[in-house]
């Protein structure tokens, strides 16, 4: 079992998710953020409005998976949020040791479902 982590922009949101309902991936958590990668915060005009600012709004996604869909799950995030420019985010990929459905009280790989 694997637990993704990808940071995204806003406005690829959208497209991230209806890749991932694409390929059946439906249990995601979604979170809005603030961080800053090697653009360091430089101002962006995002939906008209000028960001300025040591920190940018993005989107924080969180999934779980089966071994077997971790590359369908990368790839549904890479083709949904890739614009091709600078700050386009970053997806982590740890080892997930231990899931349990609670209302069920199933553990591991039918507890991600």
């Amino acid at each position: 079992m694997k637990y993704i982590i990808a940071i995204v922009q806003p406005d690829r949101l959208e497209e991230v998710m209806q890749r991932l309902e694409e390929k059946e991936i439906h249990l995601v958590t979604v979170t809005s953020v603030m961080g800053r990668g090697r653009q360091k915060g430089i101002a962006e005009v995002y939906r008209s409005h000028k960001e300025a600012g040591t920190l940018l709004k993005k989107i924080k996604l969180e999934i779980a998976v089966n071994d077997a869909y971790l590359k369908i799950a990368l790839d549904a995030i890479i083709q949904g949020g890739r614009t091709g420019q600078v700050g386009d985010g970053k997806i982590f990929v740890l080892n997930l040791e231990e899931v349990i459905r609670i209302r069920t009280g199933e553990t591991g790989g039918p507890a991600v479902g």
